[in-house]
């Protein structure tokens, strides 16, 4: 209810403030431009002003086109855009139901199959649809269909390998004017620690890829890599790296990595961080801590217009979200945190920021599982932060449900086009998570919101977060330019 109050007050200031401005024109003396000495004659500014543009309109048509002032946007991508918000449908079928022998019956009896179920199912008819084979891997070694998208399918590096950096997050490096790209290398095999434990891949280490176009990725090979003896280090091959992200600290000249460090049953719940003097490394490992003394699975980290840097976590067994200020060298949290959607059961945090307003993706909790994003929006990044509902739009009703059969992990900022972001998302794949793939989208902001927020009465001042499905699709020609 608080934001809801600070929200009234606000919309009431600038009543009050017009009424003061109004009191002080009535007093005011009319302004006159006086046209030709001694004349006596003169026309108001309002009355001047109008003839002045329909003149300069009268010139402005009678110029050669190359040579007009154009009065539109500098931005020849206008179409463009409007394409990238339009709405793709998808018409996947159930495959026929399998036969199963009388014993499988009578032990368990047969439920419906979801689409969940055949996502889940490598031997699902369906396989090829969620994850397509390398036939149709986008290569940029290949001149043909250059820098379009294709969410889901197999993504190579300029050595001709799939792109391994899951979970992941991207740094655009000021120095270089270079995207660096880090994640989860998971080229290992996939196995179950124990019979009740998650699908996992032994810890290789923090994979980096460097880009100038966001589509032709370089490997800079594992920055940060994986102990192989010491069993009771941090990175020893048996425990967890997850969601790794990296900021540059410009007092420090340090580029600083936070991720998700754990152990096989994931009970310990620590945030690690490392540093480098190089975006493409090496990353020298610091340490791991319980974050304000919480714990912290599913990170984020998010440096602020004014370079203060955030930590965002799942704690408190993932009810709920964390948030708090790192130190000014950005290697700890200061004593500062604040729970936000408490009991929302939220994670995969990924946080960004348009006009002064915080926004933030975040994904439910259900394993491997894929399941519906939501879209939160707050005025201050510490909260209140209030639910949007689902950002997802396109493809179908199970589509949007399962935010296209991915999770989030990041929303990178596209500069030069404002309210244009790409959302970074996995396709996860529980039997085979190195073969896990990437869903890279569209997402702006911009537009109401399509409903009201369920603790006010009346619409939210922010503006609607969309994120559009398609098959195929790519930035605007020199976007980066």
């Amino acid at each position: 209810m608080s934001a809801s109050y600070g929200s009234a007050s606000a919309r009431l200031m600038p009543g009050s403030e017009q009424i003061k401005v109004e009191m002080r024109n009535k007093y005011k003396k009319p302004t006159t431009l006086h046209c030709g000495a001694g004349s006596g004659y003169s026309l108001s500014v309002a009355a001047c002003s109008v003839i002045a543009l329909f003149l300069l309109l009268q010139l402005y048509s009678h110029l050669p086109q190359k040579d007009a002032l154009s009065l539109e946007p500098r931005l020849p991508t206008s179409n463009h855009f409007r394409e990238l918000e339009e709405v793709e449908e998808e018409n996947i079928q159930m495959p026929p139901p399998r036969k199963r022998s009388p014993r499988a019956v009578k032990r368990k009896p047969k439920r419906p199959t979801t689409f969940i179920d055949e996502f889940l199912d490598e031997t699902s008819q369906l396989r090829r649809i969620f994850f397509p084979d390398m036939k149709t891997a986008i290569d940029p070694n290949k001149g043909n269909d250059s820098f379009y998208y294709y969410p889901g399918r197999i993504w190579l590096d300029t050595d001709g390998n799939p792109i391994q950096a899951h979970g992941g997050g991207i740094l655009f490096d000021e120095k270089s004017r270079t995207y660096y790209w880090y994640g989860e290398y998971k080229d290992g095999p996939t196995y179950h620690a124990h019979k009740k434990a998650a699908a996992r891949v032994d810890i290789i280490g923090v994979g980096c890829y460097s880009s100038k176009d966001l589509w032709t990725w370089k490997n800079e090979g594992i920055v940060l890599a994986a102990e192989e003896n010491d069993e009771i280090h941090d990175l020893h091959k048996a425990n967890v790296l997850e969601r790794p992200k990296v900021l540059y600290n410009e007092k420090t000249r340090k580029y600083v990595m936070w991720m998700h460090i754990d152990n096989v049953n994931y009970t310990k719940a620590h945030v690690g961080v490392a540093i480098s003097d190089s975006p493409a490394g090496p990353f020298k490992y610091l340490y791991s801590k319980s974050p304000h003394g919480f714990d912290s699975r599913d990170m984020t980290i998010f440096k602020d217009d004014d370079g203060v840097a955030y930590l965002i976590y799942s704690s408190i067994d993932n009810s709920e979200l964390h948030v708090g200020p790192l130190t000014e060298d950005y290697i700890d949290v200061k004593n500062v945190v604040r729970p936000i959607l408490i009991g929302q059961h939220r994670e995969a945090p990924a946080l960004f920021k348009h006009q002064g307003t915080y926004y933030m993706i975040t994904s439910g909790c259900s394993g491997w599982a894929p399941n519906a994003a939501m879209a939160h929006a707050s005025e201050s990044i510490m909260g209140p932060w209030e639910t949007m509902g689902n950002p997802c739009i396109g493809g179908n009703k199970i589509f949007r449900e399962t935010t296209f059969f991915s999770q989030s992990t990041f929303v990178l900022p596209l500069p030069g086009l404002p309210g244009y972001f790409i959302f970074m998302a996995d396709r996860w794949n529980p039997a085979d998570l190195r073969d896990s793939r990437y869903v890279w989208l569209p997402l702006m902001v911009g537009g109401p919101v399509d409903r009201p927020l369920d603790y006010d009465f009346g619409f939210p001042l922010w503006s609607r977060v969309s994120i559009y499905w398609h098959k195929k699709w790519r930035l605007p020609y020199r976007w980066n330019e």
